[in-house]
C-alpha cells in the first residue's frame, strides 16, 4: 500500500468546512472524475467516477469522529482505497484540511488505467493536490 498525505488551508471556519465535506452530492464540484455522488443509508456513500477513460461505481463506508473533526472512509469493493479528512482550526475563520489516502498502485491502475510506478504516484499526487485546490475554491466561494 502507498500513502499520500496533503493539506490545504482554507479561509472558512471549521464548522463550515466540516459541514461541506459531509455533502456528498457536492463532491462532483471539487473532486476530479466524480460525476455523481450521494449519501446512502447506513453511513454509506455511492460515487460514479470516471478516470483514465473508464467509468466505475464506487461504494464507500464513512465514519466520523466529530469531536476530533476526522472523517474516515474506505471503499467496500474494488478498487480498495482508504482515506480520511481531518480538520484543524487555524483561527476563527481559517481551517487546515488534511487528507490521507492509502491505495495499492497496481489495483488503481487496473481499475482506471494510467501510468505505472513513479509516474502513477506523481499523477495521483497532482490529482489530489488539484482536488484540494478545488475544495478551497469551493469552500471560499461560499457554495
Amino acid at each position: 500500500m502507498s500513502t499520500l498525505e496533503k493539506h490545504v488551508d482554507v479561509g472558512v471556519p471549521i464548522a463550515k468546512a466540516w459541514d461541506s465535506l459531509h455533502r456528498m452530492e457536492d463532491y462532483p464540484r471539487f473532486v476530479e472524475g466524480v460525476r455523481d455522488a450521494r449519501t446512502e443509508a447506513g453511513r454509506r456513500a455511492h460515487l460514479d467516477v470516471e478516470a483514465g477513460g473508464r467509468s466505475r461505481e464506487i461504494e464507500a463506508e464513512v465514519s466520523d469522529h466529530e469531536d476530533e473533526r476526522v472523517m474516515e472512509w474506505h471503499t467496500t469493493g474494488a478498487p480498495e482505497l482508504t482515506g480520511s479528512f481531518s480538520l484543524q482550526p487555524l483561527d476563527q475563520n481559517h481551517t487546515r484540511v488534511r487528507t490521507r489516502i492509502e491505495y495499492d498502485p497496481d489495483t488503481l491502475r487496473e481499475a482506471f488505467g494510467g501510468p505505472k510506478g513513479f509516474a502513477q504516484a506523481n499523477a495521483i499526487e497532482r490529482l489530489v493536490g488539484s482536488d484540494l485546490a478545488h475544495l478551497k475554491d469551493y469552500l471560499e466561494q461560499g457554495r
